[in-house]
């Protein structure tokens, strides 16, 4: 019996002599059986029967040909006869399983569909047999109830063979495979091809084929069929077909966008900001011809409420600090603020000082932004992004439905120069027609009752829900000082070097406390409509200085406004007369005396000169032998040349004769 392990054909002597249930023990009683139980069907030839080859001839069974009884006591002394066969490899078993299964699940429908038919017939023939059914007998009645032959189901059975009752569903998974002979094309060809179908432009296959095809007339090329070829191209792949074909931002959008839970935070914990120009024509006062107004607004991201916005006839970083003041001024500090990276947004009166400022430059110099100062932490995202700024949606969802007001029928321009309406440019809206419709648009928009989003959970609205949560979190109010800060807006200005004022937009601002800070660079808030009024000045490290009024500039002959400016330059200096005698307490006879010499004090001698020169004085008539002493005349002569030299640089001047006095 050692060799039974090895054997996959018994004889029926060798099946005799090992005595199997449900089998005879004789030779004869062997091949009685088999005939009687369809053993030798010629449809089963050489899978579970074949002829024996070598001395007496005869017959030679597997042992998938005996019933179930005699297939188990089989496998249990083929295994106790092997002790290699105990332990069967059970990482190449798994490894053989998730083949399968993996060849199954890659495979269309069509033959999923077939494998479970397959699998439905021999669960049937299985459950005839464990009543008692012979299998043959079971393999015929299914196959007449089921339009089968028999011939396939033993086949079938020959696909499952050895497998576990689990793996058979995939098993029966038809793998026949029509290999096609495969057409090569020339290299150079296939370059061409690729290099003139993957363009930006976007040619059509058909008209690259046509190209190609009279290239390899030339170079005597044999080509594959069209549709083979643009087969050959698909397969390269949807990612790399759109690259080259429609750009990097077609591609782009291919990769899933990224979902953002934004229930994570609370009411006014984190917002957003966009702005959204307005298919509409508008009568604006100022402008002869009509206006397409700018929306500028402030969305919650919690709720998706819009908290403010204001309009203006072009996307500016004057509106935009408005409509962040109005939000502000409101409701309060929000702790997060996500931004585009455009010029009105990134403005330095707005983001002024905030780090990752990538489009500009960061200068030392240059004025801390509102937000900074107030401790609000910019996110900056892409521009033309849903995905990074929610209120992107919410125009599309607002101010696409506004602009086909029905107040607006004739102003409406559509969204792009094609689909112009028939009555494009016919009219203009009225300005306080359209803040009335914006705004109750606006209204509706917050207070609309179901929204779907995940906090509103489709009963409630985004004010309702903004509500909610701003009733119990915490939130950060502005001071009155810090109000300055988003209604005027920040310029660095130096001041004057003598006087301390300076100029902002033609006009002059002075007080008296710029005169400590001469000639240093300032940040002035001001307001851009009002620079007849006062700015406040302050520090480049944002430490407040003082309200600096408007020098308003007045005629030369005004005598009224030369009298007043008069009086304030008099009582400025009375003022700093009466500063310096509360510093100077010690009057100068004072201070004199404490430095008078004391005439008590002992005289010193006089210092005596250790080295003399002797005075020699001129003769008559001697040349340079002594040193020449000039006379006073000589003196006056020499003063006299150079007050008539300066003269005549000076033309202003004049020389005065001392007898006149």
């Amino acid at each position: 019996m050692a060799g039974i392990a090895q054997q996959h054909w018994f004889s029926p002597a060798e099946l005799a002599a090992m005595a199997l249930p449900a089998l005879p023990a004789t030779t004869q009683g062997i091949l009685k059986f088999a005939k009687g139980n369809a053993w030798l069907s010629p449809d089963v030839e050489g899978v579970s029967w074949r002829n024996r080859e070598g001395r007496g001839g005869g017959y030679e069974f597997t042992m998938y040909s005996l019933p179930l009884p005699a297939q188990a006591a089989l496998v249990m002394r083929m295994q106790a006869a092997d002790p290699v066969a105990q332990k069967p490899d059970e990482d190449r078993t798994r490894r053989e399983r998730e083949d399968l299964w993996w060849r199954f699940d890659a495979m269309p429908e069509k033959r999923k569909a077939e494998a479970r038919r397959a699998y439905q017939i021999l669960d049937a023939v299985e459950v005839l047999i464990q009543n008692g059914v012979r299998k043959n007998y079971a393999i015929i009645q299914i196959a007449a109830l089921r339009g089968v032959g028999t011939t396939t189901i033993y086949n079938w059975y020959r696909d499952v063979r050895g497998l576990n009752r689990c793996d058979w569903l995939a098993a029966l998974a038809p793998h026949y495979a029509t290999a096609k002979p495969r057409t090569e094309c020339p290299r150079e060809a296939w370059d061409i091809l690729k290099a003139d179908y993957l363009r930006l432009s976007g040619p059509t296959f058909n008209d690259c084929y046509r190209r190609l095809q009279d290239k390899a007339k030339e170079k005597g090329w044999k080509l594959p069929s069209t549709k083979t070829l643009k087969r050959r191209m698909d397969a390269l792949g949807p990612e790399l077909l759109t690259l080259c074909r429609k750009g990097e931002e077609a591609l782009r959008r291919m990769y899933p966008a990224q979902e953002r839970d934004r229930s994570m935070f609370h009411a006014l914990e984190a917002v957003n900001a966009d702005g959204h120009r307005f298919d509409v024509f508008v009568q604006w006062p100022g402008y002869e011809k009509p206006v397409r107004p700018v929306l500028i607004g402030f969305q919650d991201l919690y709720s998706g409420m819009i908290l403010s916005w204001r309009l203006d006839i072009s996307e500016n970083k004057e509106m935009v600090r408005l409509a962040f003041g109005d939000m502000v001024g409101c409701y309060g500090i929000p702790a997060h603020c996500w931004l585009d990276n455009g010029r009105n947004f990134a403005s330095k009166w707005l983001t002024g000082g905030v780090e990752n400022r990538y489009r500009f430059k960061l200068r030392d110099d240059e004025p801390q932004g509102i937000m900074p100062q107030l401790g609000v932490q910019v996110h900056w995202t892409n521009p033309y992004s849903g995905q990074s700024k929610p209120i992107e949606r919410a125009w599309r969802d607002l101010a696409g439905g506004l602009s086909k007001h029905p107040l607006f029928e004739g102003a409406y321009t559509g969204n792009n120069p094609v689909n112009k309406p028939e009555n494009y440019g016919s009219k203009a809206v009225p300005l306080d027609v359209f803040i009335k419709v914006v705004s109750e648009g606006i209204r509706e928009h917050n207070e609309r009752i179901g929204r779907a989003s995940r906090v509103c959970g489709g009963k409630r609205s985004f004010q309702q829900a903004f509500a909610e949560s701003y009733a119990t979190a915490p939130i950060t109010k502005a001071t009155p000082e810090q109000r300055r800060l988003w209604l005027l807006a920040a310029e660095a200005i130096r001041a004057d070097k003598t006087t301390g004022e300076f100029k902002l937009e033609g006009n002059r601002f002075w007080a008296e406390e710029l005169t400590a800070l001469r000639g240093q660079q300032l940040v002035v808030r001001f307001d851009p409509q009002a620079l007849q009024g006062s700015v406040f000045v302050y520090r480049l490290d944002g430490t407040f200085v003082c309200e600096a009024p408007c020098l308003a500039a007045a005629g030369f002959a005004d005598k009224s406004a030369a009298q007043s400016h008069n009086r304030a330059r008099k009582a400025w200096i009375k003022a700093q007369k009466d500063m310096e005698k509360a510093q100077n307490r010690m009057s100068i006879a004072e201070l004199q005396d404490i430095y008078a010499p004391d005439p008590d004090a002992a005289e010193e001698e006089p210092m005596e000169a250790r080295v003399v020169r002797p005075f020699r004085p001129a003769a008559a008539t001697s040349g340079n032998a002594a040193i020449a002493i000039q006379p006073d005349e000589e003196e006056d002569d020499y003063l006299v040349r150079a007050m008539e030299m300066e003269r005549s640089e000076r033309p202003g001047l004049r020389l005065v004769d001392p007898d006149e006095y």
